[in-house]
């Protein structure tokens, strides 16, 4: 049995190179699922299964979004985790051979059954990642307090290192 060699040129395909500014918001993954083919499974366990922290079952999906361009040394990738009350976008770097450096949860939706939390994160030109974030109560469905929201900044080394800038 022929069995094909799995690359990291394969899955670096599937993350089409985007320019910057970039935005993600709670619902940029449908457009992403849209535009992108869908992850094999193969490509998933090799590449991002290693990544995660969190337990991954069978109803966990991951979509393909992006793909920073002009990263010289190392690649930079975002990727869309779908798993139970728990929705994330996640930035990863690896080296030129496939190697991960670093990852960041960017942006996502999560809630523990008492309180929703949703943040949205910009990427500028300049490598730096603005992250908005807000809480309500889910069961009480109240409106959302703007006053209530946070900012936290995090930056994308020329290494492929994430740093947080606060």
């Amino acid at each position: 049995m022929n069995q094909t060699k799995i690359k990291f040129s394969h899955f670096l395909e599937k993350f089409p190179e985007v320019e910057l500014p970039v935005t993600l918001s709670d619902e940029s993954h449908l457009d992403f699922s849209r535009m992108n083919d869908p992850i094999p499974q193969g490509l998933v366990e090799a590449f991002l299964l290693p990544l995660e922290e969190q337990r991954v079952d069978e109803f966990t999906e991951f979509i393909a979004c992006f793909r920073l361009a002009n990263t010289d040394d190392f690649h930079s990738i975002v990727y869309w985790r779908a798993g139970l009350m728990n929705y994330q976008y996640t930035l990863a770097t690896f080296t030129k051979k496939g190697e991960f450096i670093d990852k960041q949860v960017i942006a996502g939706t999560f809630s523990d059954g008492d309180t929703l939390t949703k943040s949205i994160a910009t990427i500028d030109e300049d490598w730096e990642i603005l992250i908005v974030s807000g809480q309500s109560a889910a069961a009480q469905n109240k409106k959302y307090d703007a006053s209530t929201s946070t900012a936290h900044n995090l930056e994308l080394l020329p290494d492929g290192n994430i740093i947080d800038q606060q």
